[in-house]
């Protein structure tokens, strides 16, 4: 009874995920925090892909699916805002929002070292000789790395 019961209350929702895509989620979640602990880094999906011998489509699938589905009504800002009055406000705001989804699906997409470029790059504030000696490659290499990327982002903006 106890079992059925918490089958119905995991189960039970508007959207359905196969019991294996929640497996892996869990799974994921589980590498991730052991990887974090040892490294200190994130794992990126190429390297849960090579370490669970799957394809990255999966991985991406697993991981969207066991996160945490927002309201539109929760609040998002120290003021007390929610995102619905957000996209309700003018187009200027809708547009930043938009965009800043977009670019953060844009990375999300990329390699690990690509990523990790970006991220060092554009969230650290690292100079690209920063970025080459963490790296281990050239500053020269880290700029035309970086000048692909904005130019492959570019094109899939404008396309």
């Amino acid at each position: 009874m106890i079992g059925e019961i918490k089958k119905f209350l995991r189960d039970d929702g508007i959207i359905r995920i196969s019991r294996s895509i929640k497996e892996l989620g869990i799974k994921i979640k589980e590498l991730e925090r052991i990887y974090m602990v040892k490294t200190g880094e994130s794992l990126c999906i190429t390297k849960l892909s090579k370490i669970l011998e799957l394809p990255e489509e999966n991985i991406y699938i697993a991981m969207e699916a066991s996160r945490n589905v927002e309201s539109i009504n929760e609040k998002i800002d120290e003021g007390g805002k929610e995102l619905v009055e957000m996209l309700a406000g003018d187009e200027d705001e809708q547009s930043k929002i938009i965009d800043k989804i977009t670019v953060l699906e844009l990375i999300e997409k990329l390699n690990c070292r690509d990523k990790e470029l970006i991220n060092l790059r554009y969230f650290k504030d690292k100079t690209q000789s920063q970025v080459a000696s963490i790296l281990g490659i050239s500053q020269v290499h880290v700029s035309r790395i970086e000048k692909r990327i904005l130019n492959d982002f570019r094109n899939k903006l404008l396309a």
